[in-house]
Protein backbone atom coordinates (compact mmCIF):
# COMPACT_ATOMS: atom_id res chain seq x y z
CA UNK A 1 0.00 0.00 0.00
CA UNK A 2 1.43 3.49 -1.17
CA UNK A 3 1.66 6.67 1.11
CA UNK A 4 0.15 9.34 1.27
CA UNK A 5 -0.05 13.21 3.83
CA UNK A 6 -3.35 14.87 5.11
CA UNK A 7 -2.29 18.03 6.61
CA UNK A 8 -4.07 20.47 8.53
CA UNK A 9 -3.11 23.99 8.78
CA UNK A 10 -3.54 26.80 11.55
CA UNK A 11 -2.11 30.57 12.21
CA UNK A 12 -3.79 32.78 14.82
CA UNK A 13 -3.15 35.97 15.54
CA UNK A 14 -3.92 35.47 19.22
CA UNK A 15 -5.11 37.87 21.86
CA UNK A 16 -2.25 39.83 22.53
CA UNK A 17 -0.21 40.79 19.07
CA UNK A 18 -0.75 43.52 16.59
CA UNK A 19 0.63 41.47 13.72
CA UNK A 20 0.93 37.65 12.61
CA UNK A 21 4.57 37.36 12.20
CA UNK A 22 4.68 33.54 12.17
CA UNK A 23 3.87 32.19 8.49
CA UNK A 24 2.87 28.54 7.39
CA UNK A 25 2.99 26.49 3.76
CA UNK A 26 1.86 23.69 2.60
CA UNK A 27 3.72 23.17 -0.74
CA UNK A 28 2.49 19.85 -2.86
CA UNK A 29 4.82 19.61 -5.78
CA UNK A 30 4.23 16.44 -8.07
CA UNK A 31 6.77 14.70 -6.43
CA UNK A 32 7.21 15.95 -2.99
CA UNK A 33 5.14 17.78 -0.21
CA UNK A 34 7.31 20.61 1.34
CA UNK A 35 5.61 22.01 4.94
CA UNK A 36 6.77 24.59 6.76
CA UNK A 37 6.16 26.54 9.46
CA UNK A 38 7.97 30.20 10.58
CA UNK A 39 8.02 32.38 13.23
CA UNK A 40 9.47 35.97 12.58
CA UNK A 41 10.92 38.26 15.01
CA UNK A 42 12.41 42.10 14.93
CA UNK A 43 9.85 44.43 15.34
CA UNK A 44 7.25 46.26 13.14
CA UNK A 45 6.70 44.25 10.11
CA UNK A 46 10.43 42.67 9.91
CA UNK A 47 9.23 39.68 11.91
CA UNK A 48 6.30 39.34 9.16
CA UNK A 49 8.94 40.02 6.12
CA UNK A 50 11.18 37.47 7.49
CA UNK A 51 8.75 34.34 7.48
CA UNK A 52 7.16 34.90 4.66
CA UNK A 53 10.27 35.00 2.67
CA UNK A 54 11.35 32.08 4.39
CA UNK A 55 8.33 29.75 3.54
CA UNK A 56 9.19 31.19 -0.08
CA UNK A 57 13.04 30.48 -0.40
CA UNK A 58 13.04 26.80 0.80
CA UNK A 59 10.53 25.44 -1.63
CA UNK A 60 11.85 27.39 -4.43
CA UNK A 61 15.06 25.84 -3.49
CA UNK A 62 13.62 22.71 -3.03
CA UNK A 63 12.06 22.12 -6.08
CA UNK A 64 15.25 23.67 -7.81
CA UNK A 65 17.65 20.69 -6.55
CA UNK A 66 15.67 17.84 -5.27
CA UNK A 67 13.75 16.48 -8.25
CA UNK A 68 14.12 13.08 -9.41
CA UNK A 69 16.13 10.24 -7.96
CA UNK A 70 17.95 11.52 -5.19
CA UNK A 71 20.13 9.87 -2.73
CA UNK A 72 19.15 9.95 1.22
CA UNK A 73 22.42 11.81 2.06
CA UNK A 74 21.97 14.03 -0.67
CA UNK A 75 18.43 15.15 0.30
CA UNK A 76 19.65 15.86 3.84
CA UNK A 77 22.36 18.34 1.99
CA UNK A 78 19.97 19.69 -0.44
CA UNK A 79 17.35 20.65 2.20
CA UNK A 80 20.39 22.03 4.58
CA UNK A 81 21.35 23.88 1.66
CA UNK A 82 17.73 25.34 0.97
CA UNK A 83 17.65 27.00 4.79
CA UNK A 84 20.80 28.40 4.06
CA UNK A 85 20.10 30.06 1.13
CA UNK A 86 16.83 31.44 3.09
CA UNK A 87 19.21 32.71 5.73
CA UNK A 88 21.33 34.28 3.24
CA UNK A 89 18.62 36.18 1.58
CA UNK A 90 16.87 37.31 4.91
CA UNK A 91 20.52 38.37 5.63
CA UNK A 92 20.89 40.56 3.07
CA UNK A 93 17.24 42.23 2.91
CA UNK A 94 18.28 43.13 6.50
CA UNK A 95 21.71 44.69 5.43
CA UNK A 96 19.71 46.66 2.76
CA UNK A 97 16.62 47.59 4.56
CA UNK A 98 16.99 49.82 7.75
CA UNK A 99 13.44 49.10 8.89
CA UNK A 100 14.39 45.77 8.48
CA UNK A 101 17.58 45.40 10.14
CA UNK A 102 17.04 43.59 13.17
CA UNK A 103 14.77 40.87 11.61
CA UNK A 104 14.53 37.11 11.59
CA UNK A 105 12.78 33.74 12.00
CA UNK A 106 12.56 30.17 12.98
CA UNK A 107 11.93 27.42 10.72
CA UNK A 108 10.83 23.86 11.14
CA UNK A 109 10.05 21.82 8.12
CA UNK A 110 9.00 18.81 7.04
CA UNK A 111 9.92 16.90 3.51
CA UNK A 112 8.20 13.75 2.16
CA UNK A 113 9.05 12.80 -1.66
CA UNK A 114 6.13 10.36 -3.22
CA UNK A 115 6.34 7.46 -2.73
CA UNK A 116 8.93 7.41 -0.26
CA UNK A 117 8.38 5.80 3.75
CA UNK A 118 10.72 8.74 5.03
CA UNK A 119 9.90 12.41 5.99
CA UNK A 120 12.87 14.36 6.47
CA UNK A 121 12.23 16.88 9.31
CA UNK A 122 14.65 20.07 10.42
CA UNK A 123 14.61 22.89 12.40
CA UNK A 124 16.08 26.74 13.21
CA UNK A 125 15.62 28.46 15.86
CA UNK A 126 12.59 27.05 18.56
CA UNK A 127 10.00 26.16 16.66
CA UNK A 128 9.47 22.29 17.02
CA UNK A 129 8.85 18.99 15.27
CA UNK A 130 6.97 16.35 17.06
CA UNK A 131 5.86 12.92 15.81
CA UNK A 132 2.89 11.15 17.56
CA UNK A 133 3.09 7.71 17.38
CA UNK A 134 1.10 5.19 19.26
CA UNK A 135 0.51 6.97 22.83
CA UNK A 136 3.33 8.13 22.90
CA UNK A 137 4.60 11.80 21.62
CA UNK A 138 8.59 12.38 20.71
CA UNK A 139 9.86 15.82 19.93
CA UNK A 140 12.29 15.67 17.11
CA UNK A 141 13.91 18.99 16.66
CA UNK A 142 16.32 20.67 19.51
CA UNK A 143 15.39 24.09 19.98
CA UNK A 144 18.31 26.50 19.20
CA UNK A 145 17.15 28.36 22.93
CA UNK A 146 20.09 29.81 24.98
CA UNK A 147 18.05 27.70 27.72
CA UNK A 148 18.46 24.23 26.20
CA UNK A 149 22.21 25.06 25.40
CA UNK A 150 22.19 25.34 29.26
CA UNK A 151 20.19 22.10 29.57
CA UNK A 152 23.16 20.31 27.15
CA UNK A 153 25.62 21.63 28.98
CA UNK A 154 24.13 20.19 32.45
CA UNK A 155 23.84 23.70 33.95
CA UNK A 156 19.98 23.13 34.45
CA UNK A 157 17.99 20.65 34.34
CA UNK A 158 15.25 19.74 30.77
CA UNK A 159 11.75 20.94 33.63
CA UNK A 160 14.31 23.80 34.79
CA UNK A 161 13.81 25.04 30.79
CA UNK A 162 10.37 25.18 30.47
CA UNK A 163 10.17 28.25 32.75
CA UNK A 164 13.61 29.85 32.85
CA UNK A 165 14.32 33.34 31.89
CA UNK A 166 16.01 32.58 28.65
CA UNK A 167 13.41 29.95 27.46
CA UNK A 168 12.73 32.42 24.03
CA UNK A 169 15.99 33.47 23.38
CA UNK A 170 17.45 32.31 20.67
CA UNK A 171 21.18 31.82 19.69
CA UNK A 172 20.50 30.54 16.20
CA UNK A 173 17.53 31.67 13.60
CA UNK A 174 17.17 32.54 9.89
CA UNK A 175 18.94 35.97 9.81
CA UNK A 176 21.95 35.39 12.02
CA UNK A 177 25.14 34.10 11.27
CA UNK A 178 25.16 31.50 13.53
CA UNK A 179 23.41 29.58 10.96
CA UNK A 180 26.62 28.28 9.52
CA UNK A 181 26.45 25.49 7.13
CA UNK A 182 22.87 24.66 7.99
CA UNK A 183 20.96 22.58 10.43
CA UNK A 184 20.90 19.08 11.10
CA UNK A 185 18.10 16.97 8.80
CA UNK A 186 16.58 13.89 10.22
CA UNK A 187 15.39 11.15 8.47
CA UNK A 188 12.36 9.35 10.23
CA UNK A 189 10.78 6.21 8.52
CA UNK A 190 7.11 6.60 8.79
CA UNK A 191 4.26 4.13 8.75
CA UNK A 192 0.41 4.94 8.38
CA UNK A 193 -1.03 5.94 11.55
CA UNK A 194 1.79 8.44 12.70
CA UNK A 195 1.33 11.80 13.23
CA UNK A 196 3.67 14.66 12.87
CA UNK A 197 3.34 18.26 14.39
CA UNK A 198 5.40 21.32 13.22
CA UNK A 199 4.58 24.58 15.73
CA UNK A 200 5.80 27.66 16.60
CA UNK A 201 6.47 28.33 20.57
CA UNK A 202 3.18 29.88 20.85
CA UNK A 203 1.73 26.49 20.69
CA UNK A 204 4.67 24.06 22.30
CA UNK A 205 6.09 27.21 24.50
CA UNK A 206 2.58 27.38 26.60
CA UNK A 207 1.08 23.35 26.11
CA UNK A 208 2.89 20.55 27.65
CA UNK A 209 3.82 17.37 25.66
CA UNK A 210 1.75 15.07 27.64
CA UNK A 211 -1.32 17.74 27.00
CA UNK A 212 -0.55 17.98 23.07
CA UNK A 213 -0.65 14.44 23.52
CA UNK A 214 -3.30 13.73 24.90
CA UNK A 215 -5.57 16.41 22.50
CA UNK A 216 -4.41 14.82 19.44
CA UNK A 217 -5.65 11.58 20.39
CA UNK A 218 -9.10 12.91 20.78
CA UNK A 219 -9.25 14.52 17.36
CA UNK A 220 -8.56 12.01 14.48
CA UNK A 221 -9.17 14.70 11.47
CA UNK A 222 -5.98 16.69 10.89
CA UNK A 223 -7.92 20.33 10.13
CA UNK A 224 -10.04 19.42 13.09
CA UNK A 225 -6.86 18.77 15.25
CA UNK A 226 -5.12 21.85 14.06
CA UNK A 227 -8.07 24.13 14.77
CA UNK A 228 -8.35 22.38 17.83
CA UNK A 229 -4.44 22.97 18.94
CA UNK A 230 -4.37 26.86 18.05
CA UNK A 231 -7.92 27.03 20.55
CA UNK A 232 -6.36 24.75 22.90
CA UNK A 233 -3.16 27.32 22.99
CA UNK A 234 -5.35 30.55 23.52
CA UNK A 235 -7.66 28.86 26.17
CA UNK A 236 -4.39 28.05 27.58
CA UNK A 237 -3.31 31.99 27.86
CA UNK A 238 -0.12 31.91 25.03
CA UNK A 239 0.15 35.23 24.51
CA UNK A 240 1.92 34.98 21.46
CA UNK A 241 0.78 34.21 17.79
CA UNK A 242 0.23 30.43 17.55
CA UNK A 243 0.47 28.10 14.33
CA UNK A 244 0.82 24.64 13.09
CA UNK A 245 0.18 22.29 10.86
CA UNK A 246 -0.91 18.80 11.62
CA UNK A 247 0.23 15.69 9.35
CA UNK A 248 -1.16 12.71 9.22
CA UNK A 249 0.47 9.70 7.24
CA UNK A 250 -2.61 7.40 5.72
CA UNK A 251 -2.35 4.50 3.12
CA UNK A 252 -4.04 4.64 -0.05
CA UNK A 253 -4.72 2.68 -3.33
Amino acid sequence: MALALNIGKCTLLGNYRENNEDAIEVKAFPDMTVCLVADGMGGQAAGEVASKRAIEIVPRELKKYLSGPVGNDETKTIIRRSIVQANEEIMAMAALDRELKNMGTTIVAAVWRKGSSILYVTNMGDSRAYLVRGKKIEQLTVDHSIAQALVEAKTITAAEARTHRYRNVLWKFLGSQEVGEGPKVENVSIQAGDRFLLCTDGLCGVVPDEQLLDFMAQKPDAQECADGLGQFALDSGSKDNISCLVIDVVEVG
